[in-house]
């Protein structure tokens, strides 16, 4: 039921993200925010494994930053997606961060804790309003005030199925489920008028699932985790009933999002969560299923899709707070970001982009249909995943999930255990 990661960072930077040990304490940025002298100086900027395809597009977005503010030098370094999160974790503990850094909201909190992530709402507060609120949003870090970084590309994606498998199983193949309840119902017929060959899903619920479900994630202070409530009880219980049906799939516990794709182009899933990207691919790699291929929005309890959502940071030990500020917010201003998406399947975070006809005029294609259902929902989309939820909670909660799952655990008692680990690496990463 994820959007994988690969969905949104393919397009751009195929990232895997990796923790960020925590590089020191406290809140205070410690530099000024104070972004309102003349804008110039030398500054860096890092980009995140996006040079190989985009070098073109940032030589001309630094050049007219440039040109527009005749005292300035932009260094741009770009680093390989493997191993990003560790040059930053050792760049921040050597002084060595660059003035502006391409950061997603996960990577961002360890800086924002250790004082080294400006805190925007101070020092670009009359930028705020240029952007989705819930994409500002995303870099705000629970039990901080601020925010730290400029938000920039999103993505989010619907729910792609296969007709002809709803249609064998006696489904209505133009009636997908809408809800979670539906959704159950109609994997449990599939399975059993398959006889457990076809299941309708084939990852175990992470994180974000729980979100989607409308299970609260953590405590409003962000000092630890809630995610073992009576509804993500539910939602685990669920997933049990599934899995025992053949409903969700025998390998679903060791899936990745690349496996559980392949398993969706063979016909041995019936739906999977992508992007617009994939339509390209099921044309050339399957095109019988892409014959028949079903789209319909991603399922939620809470009216909010899930957003993916890339960002940009400025280091608070800047020398050249002016230009950094000023840089960053060239970079992810309306102008830019919709240059930039029409390179690539990736979505602007500024407010009225969505609103292009690039986004909303229908042109008879499928990719198009896909490019527009995802603008429409990502106006009022959240990203689920807490920033503070690193990779190591992430294996946690896998890990009790696959007990659960397989009868070792009760939900009840998996779902507990989760919550305790990642409580323990939380107070860990203070």
């Amino acid at each position: 039921m994820r959007i994988s990661r690969r969905a949104f960072a393919a397009a751009a930077a195929a990232v895997v993200l990796m923790p960020l040990s925590a590089c020191g304490s406290g809140g205070d940025d410690g530099g000024s925010t104070d972004a309102s002298g003349k804008v110039e100086g030398d500054i860096t900027f890092q980009t995140w494994n996006l040079r190989a395809n985009f070098k073109s597009y940032f030589e001309g977005v630094i050049s007219d930053f440039e040109k527009q503010y005749p005292g300035t030098h932009v260094k741009w370094i770009d680093q390989p997606a493997e191993g990003y999160a560790d040059k930053i974790s050792a760049d921040a503990a050597g002084g060595t961060l660059p003035d502006v850094v391409n950061v997603s909201p996960d990577l961002v909190a360890p800086l924002a804790k250790a004082g080294l992530a400006m805190d925007l709402d101070k020092a670009a507060s009359k930028y705020r309003s240029e952007y989705l609120p819930g994409a500002w949003a995303s870099h705000q870090i629970p039990g901080m005030t601020g925010t730290y970084a400029f938000p920039w590309y999103l993505n989010t994606g619907p729910l792609f199925y296969n007709k002809s498998l709803f249609r064998q199983a006696g489904l209505d193949p133009d009636q997908p489920p809408k809800t979670y309840d539906e959704l159950f119902a109609q994997a449990l017929q599939l399975a059993k008028k398959t006889d457990g060959k076809v299941a309708t899903l084939a990852n175990v619920p992470t994180v974000e699932d729980f979100g989607r479900y409308g299970v609260e994630l953590m405590n409003k202070a962000g000092t630890a985790f809630a995610f073992n409530d009576a509804k993500g009880i539910e939602l685990l219980t669920k997933y049990k009933e599934l899995y025992d049906a053949k409903a969700l799939d025998p390998q679903a516990l060791t899936a990745t999002p690349e496996s559980s794709g392949k398993k969706f182009l063979t016909g041995a899933v019936a739906m999977n969560p992508g992007s617009a990207l994939d339509l390209d691919n099921f044309k050339k790699q399957a095109p019988s299923l892409y014959k028949n291929i079903g789209i319909t929005d991603q399922i939620t309890s809470t009216g909010h899709v899930n957003m993916y959502v890339m960002g940009v940071m400025v280091n608070s030990k800047t020398k050249h707070t002016p230009a950094a500020v000023a840089f960053a917010h060239y970079v992810t201003d309306a102008q830019q970001q919709m240059s930039f998406a029409k390179k690539v399947a990736i979505f602007p975070s500024t407010a009225g982009s969505l609103d292009d006809p690039y986004f909303t005029k229908e042109d008879g294609t499928d990719e198009t249909r896909v490019r527009i259902a995802a603008a429409k929902s990502l106006k009022n989309a959240v990203n689920y995943t807490p920033v503070l939820f690193s990779e190591q909670m992430k294996t946690a909660l896998r890990n009790e999930v696959a007990k659960a799952l397989q009868g070792k655990e009760s939900p009840k008692t998996a779902l507990d255990n989760a919550v305790k680990q990642c409580d323990t690496l939380l107070q860990q990463q203070g």
